[in-house]
């Protein structure tokens, strides 16, 4: 189960249900993924989204960095 936490401009921003360390998300796109980790926020590893996707997203988590480890805590905590 993937729960979305965040859309925002095409993207979708999800968060895995007992997922491991660190803090991250899940961004999809266009049939594209991006894990990003959260504090800082920092891109782990890339399937298929093209580089301007990913800073767009980057930036969208810079956006929303006070909310999304509220909400991996809840849900991973």
């Amino acid at each position: 189960m993937m729960p979305t936490v965040l859309r925002q401009e095409g993207y979708e921003v999800v968060i895995y249900f007992n997922d491991h360390g660190p803090g991250h998300v899940h961004v999809f796109k266009g049939g594209a993924e991006a894990k990003i980790n959260l504090s800082p926020v920092t891109v782990a590893e890339v399937w298929k989204m093209k580089k301007p996707s990913v800073r767009r997203a980057k930036h969208i988590l810079t956006e929303n960095q006070s909310y999304l480890p509220e909400k991996w805590e809840e849900i991973n905590g």
